[in-house]
């Protein structure tokens, strides 16, 4: 039988990381949380549930969680956010991994959970995600703060698991409008840190088109008043992050 390591990257997590630790807690024989030194009560709540806290100051989203990997006794591994958690069906579909792990990775989906309702469509649901992995076959990549695991080679064998990552997203209207700001910025500096260029038909055409993929062909307008805002905001921050690029290469000028 196979052993797993939960690993976790926090930071001032209290409100959601007590759904994600009772989750893992009879599922993974490891739960291994990466703390950027939470002023809050994360990293109390998950001592509690018997979990290794290691604090570590922010490298980045992407360059945090490949570190908290390293971290991990197991090489299998879930990999959660503090605002995430296990369905009853997936716990399940992880515990019988221990008897019967068969790929490389294994993908689940994610369901988000903004203000209070469930998001079923937009780009929102099915959510695929790979976060149940041998760590020794992928690692965190991406551009920040868009991380995801990618698995060594295209041959790598990958799976699907029954059940969802419940992820509890944005509480309130302005902490989402915040959180757009924010991670705009970030991937306008990861942008620029690329190379990538910002021309006007980018920042006209990408944000029009998000809109439309996600509110009309994803069926985000099935999702009422607050499909709509989420489609609009993926729509902005698309505007927002070659906005702010176009502008760091007038700074640099």
């Amino acid at each position: 039988m196979i052993k797993i390591s939960a690993v976790i990257i926090t930071y001032n997590e209290e409100r959601n990381i007590e759904n994600c630790m009772r989750s893992l807690i009879d599922v993974v024989d490891e739960i291994l949380v990466v703390d950027s030194y939470s002023t809050d009560q994360t990293k109390s709540i998950c001592e509690r549930y018997n979990a290794r806290v290691i604090e570590q100051k922010f490298l980045g989203y992407i360059e945090q969680k490949n570190f908290a990997l390293e971290q991990a006794t197991y090489n299998h591994v879930v990999s959660l956010d503090g605002d995430e958690s296990l369905s009853e069906q997936l716990q399940e579909s992880i515990r019988h991994l221990k008897t019967n792990w068969q790929f490389d990775g294994y993908y689940c989906n994610r369901f988000n959970n903004f203000c209070g309702q469930w998001i079923k469509h937009s780009d929102w649901y099915p959510n695929k995600k790979l976060r149940v992995f041998d760590r020794r076959k992928g690692m965190w990549k991406g551009i920040n703060p868009h991380d995801e695991i990618k698995l060594h080679t295209s041959t790598s064998s990958r799976g699907k698991l029954k059940g969802d990552i419940l992820h509890l997203t944005y509480q309130s209207y302005s902490e989402f409008n915040q959180k757009i700001e924010r991670f705009s910025t970030i991937s306008a500096q990861s942008y620029y840190d690329l190379g990538k260029k910002a021309p006007i038909w980018k920042i006209i055409i990408n944000p029009c088109w998000a809109f439309f993929k996600s509110y009309i062909l994803r069926l985000g307008f099935l999702d009422g008043f607050n499909g709509y805002v989420i489609c609009k905001q993926t729509a902005n921050i698309t505007f927002l992050k070659y906005s702010k690029l176009r502008e760091l290469y007038k700074k640099k000028a």
